[in-house]
Parts: structure tokens; C-alpha cells; sequence
């Protein structure tokens, strides 16, 4: 690996643009692959603003080298889109590294790079897109990767910017952590309400009762997470703004696909594998399913 790796972005959408900028501000500029045209990207936060110069491209033809590291910021709804992408990007000494939600990213992008190295991570900042097509970060960025060797060129391309990294030993207890908290988000979507919902004694006590039917299952595949966890996710839903929504919530307003399998199905179907009852998804699950379809 060069000292000075290559670097490309696929997808620039709200967590695509924070890294992106990240990078941009420490001299380390991704090139930049979308479904869209822009000259540039914008990230506003409290205090300031980068401005990320483009283009982003959009014709995989026209790609003509590969790159050491490849981020891949799309949705999971997206993946088989970006293929292209993927195979115009990568090497077999490419790392792809998902800035996705769920506990299955290797599998999704794996049968798509067969010769590159998939390194999942969890990310862990709000960051969400504007009418005017700028990103507006909430809070301090982060990811969290497993501690694996290939987790060293991520650590040293982020090195130095506003996106902290850091390493966990077990890493699949973090992602299923996430993953809880991505679940229980999924009820934005059925009421069509933000963060400030659950401050309702009643959804409260739905979610919690739903946060702890997610944590059986990530017991069940293996994670160790406390007793505990449902408590400081709901604390931490209650204690954010009002006005802010996730990630499905804004798919969902926008008429588009809903990444329900993979935040609240994933919930149902290793339940079912591992015999755990799972009667609120039972229910959550074809709901999501059926506003993904769009109207009609």
C-alpha cells in the first residue's frame, strides 16, 4: 500500500458528504461517485462550513484506475445499483469500507468485490440532508471499525479530521448495538413523528419493549450487550432535539425505498432462526414493508 493511499467515495448523500468533507479538510480529497451531477458538496455544522469541490461523477465507464480504499455510503436498497461502481473502483488490493447501517454489510457488498476486502463499520453521528442539498451535521462524527489489520488504512485516511475512529475487539456487539437503535427509529416511519415522540409515556413503553424483543435476538447471534442497553437508547431518543428524524424517516417522506429488512427484518429473521418469539416485529415488519411499496 502506497503511503499515500488513493481514495474514493461512492455515494454522497448525508454520511458520503461528512466523510467526504472530513477528508477534503485535511487535504486528503476523495474522488467522488453518485447517481447525480454536483459541482460540489456542502457540510454545514454549528460553527462553520466545508465546501467539497466535485464533480461527482456519474459514468462508471469513464473510470480508468482502481483505488486502495473505496467508502461506500449508500443505502442497502442501493447496493446492487452501485455494483458498477464497485467493479470500475476496486482491486483485489482494494478495502471497502461500508458506511452502512446493519449487521450483514459484508455479505451485501462481498458476491459485488470478490477480490477486495469489505470492512464494515458502525456509524455513530447525525448528520442529515437540507432542501438545499447541503448535508447539516448534529453532532460529533465518528465511526466504529473491527480490529482487524485492514482497519489501519481507514484509522490513517481519517486520521487528523473531524471523523474520530476508533477499533472495537468485538465488533459485532457494537454493530448489533447500533442496530437496536436503528430498529426502534423505524417507528418514526409509522407515525410519521421525529425524535420528540418518544418523550409519550406510551411510546416509550413501546419502545422499550421493543428495544428489549431486539435484544434477545442479538443475544441469540452473539452479542453481549446488558440489560441495560434499552434503557440508554431510549434515554438517548428522548434527550435529542425534538426535530430530528432518521435516516428511514427521511426515505420515507421522500417516497422512496425503505432499508426496513435490514434495520427491522434482520430482527425477525434471525429471531425465527434462533426460535425467539418476536411479536413486535411481527407486526413493525410488514408495515415497513408495505410503506416501502409506495402508495397504492
Amino acid at each position: 500500500m502506497s503511503e499515500k493511499p488513493t481514495i474514493a467515495l461512492i455515494g454522497p448523500g448525508a454520511i458520503g458528504t461528512t466523510v467526504a468533507a472530513a477528508l477534503h479538510e485535511v487535504g486528503r480529497t476523495p474522488a467522488i461517485f453518485g447517481r447525480s451531477a454536483h459541482d460540489r458538496l456542502e457540510l454545514r455544522f454549528e460553527g462553520g462550513e466545508v465546501v467539497v469541490p466535485g464533480p461527482v461523477r456519474t459514468d462508471p465507464a469513464t473510470v480508468e484506475n482502481t483505488f486502495d480504499l473505496v467508502f461506500v455510503a449508500v443505502k442497502s436498497t442501493q447496493v446492487d445499483a452501485a455494483a458498477p461502481w464497485l467493479a470500475a473502483l476496486c482491486n483485489e488490493r482494494t478495502v471497502v469500507c461500508a458506511l452502512q447501517n446493519g449487521v450483514e454489510q459484508k455479505m451485501q457488498l462481498a458476491r459485488h468485490v470478490p477480490g477486495s476486502t469489505v470492512l464494515p463499520s458502525v456509524v455513530w453521528f447525525p448528520a442529515q440532508r437540507e432542501p438545499d442539498g447541503s448535508v447539516r451535521l448534529r453532532g460529533n462524527a465518528r465511526l466504529t471499525l473491527p480490529d482487524t489489520p485492514d482497519a489501519r488504512l481507514v484509522l490513517a485516511a481519517l486520521s487528523g479530521t473531524r471523523c474520530a475512529v476508533d477499533v472495537a475487539a468485538d465488533f459485532a456487539s457494537v454493530a448489533w448495538r447500533k442496530l437496536l437503535q436503528n430498529a426502534v427509529a423505524g417507528l418514526m416511519v409509522l407515525t410519521g413523528r421525529r425524535a420528540g415522540m418518544y418523550a409519550r409515556a406510551d411510546i416509550a413503553e413501546l419502545a422499550l419493549a421493543y428495544l428489549n424483543e431486539c435484544l434477545q435476538v442479538a443475544r441469540a447471534e452473539g452479542a453481549a450487550l446488558g440489560d441495560e442497553v434499552p434503557h440508554q437508547i431510549l434515554d438517548a431518543l428522548q434527550s435529542y432535539p425534538a426535530d430530528l428524524g432518521t435516516s428511514i424517516l427521511a426515505d420515507r417522506e421522500a417516497g422512496r425505498p425503505l432499508e426496513w429488512d435490514i434495520r427491522n427484518g434482520v430482527v425477525q429473521r434471525y429471531g425465527r432462526l434462533h426460535g425467539v418469539p418476536t411479536p413486535i416485529s411481527d407486526l413493525v415488519v410488514p408495515l415497513l414493508a408495505a410503506a416501502s411499496d409506495g402508495p397504492g
